[in-house]
């Protein structure tokens, strides 16, 4: 499992900028041009590289609505020809992947296939009611897995409580984080709000610091530039992307460069003395 330390080799200073791809093949918004969709993501990549962003993870954001467990090949087949052409555009940076709602296993090899360092896995241990249904966690065989397909130095970034769920049992905020690194060896926590968009609390930050002292832990919602100082140095790092969005000239959301820009500002400002 990663420790606060390593996660920080890969991923300083801690923010990663999100590529959310339009509707995929086989998807209700499928607009019937893959082209498209992959110059966009390019586009994002390549405003947040910019902008300064070192990480970069890319999920099928505009699939909705999601399938609760695995996507249909066609999705697979698209998200790693995008993300591999993101790949070859930015090297040097890091890499994630995360196929919603919550496929690890083909986002498994979708970061394998592409050299993606992490992947993002929404239900990880225990169980949830969703928008798409009761999603149970499948730790047990993800872990598996990744050993069989010889790719263990992929990272496991896991939601607790994540957005747009509830957990079926809930327990003490700290006893489910701790299931996920102890006994589902997630190598990160993620923190959420209650939706996309939705701010964490930083007070439950504390807490899951407290329980997890060396635990990378990252807030995976609603930060802004104005909110960075609540949560960081705390948190070892964040998955950012509605608050960097602008309308672009079709009236679809993009990255916006100056926006981006200013959240890293905003990031080293805080953590600079760290």
């Amino acid at each position: 499992m990663w420790s606060r330390s390593s996660f920080a080799e890969t991923f300083a200073p801690g923010a990663i900028g999100m590529v959310h791809l339009q509707p995929l093949p086989g998807s209700p918004g499928w607009r019937g041009d893959l082209d498209r969709v992959r110059a966009a993501a390019l586009a994002d990549a390549a405003a947040l590289a910019e902008a300064g962003f070192t990480a970069l993870m890319v999920e099928n954001y505009q699939d909705i609505p999601f399938y609760p467990g695995r996507v249909p090949a066609e999705t697979v087949a698209a998200m790693t020809r995008i993300i591999g052409a993101v790949r070859d555009a930015h090297p040097g940076r890091a890499l994630g992947v995360n196929v919603l709602r919550n496929d690890v296993e083909s986002a498994l090899a979708v970061a394998l296939a592409t050299g993606a360092d992490c992947v993002r896995v929404n239900v990880h241990t225990g169980a949830a009611a969703t928008d798409q249904g009761p999603i149970t966690g499948q730790a047990w065989h993800t872990l598996r897995r990744r050993r069989d397909l010889g790719c263990e130095h992929i990272g496991l970034l896991a939601d607790v409580r994540v957005k747009h769920a509830r957990s079926l049992v809930e327990r003490p905020l700290e006893e489910e984080a701790q299931d996920l690194r102890l006994r589902g060896l997630a190598d990160g926590v993620i923190l959420t709000g209650a939706a996309t968009g939705s701010g964490a609390e930083a007070a439950e930050l504390v807490r899951l610091r407290r329980a997890l002292p060396d635990c990378p832990l990252l807030v995976g919602s609603g930060l802004t530039a104005a909110t960075v100082g609540d949560f960081f140095p705390l948190a070892d790092g964040c998955i950012i992307g509605s608050s960097l969005k602008t309308r672009g000239p079709d009236g679809a959301p993009v990255v916006d460069v100056a926006k981006a820009r200013d959240f890293l500002q905003a990031l080293t400002a805080v953590t600079k003395d760290v």
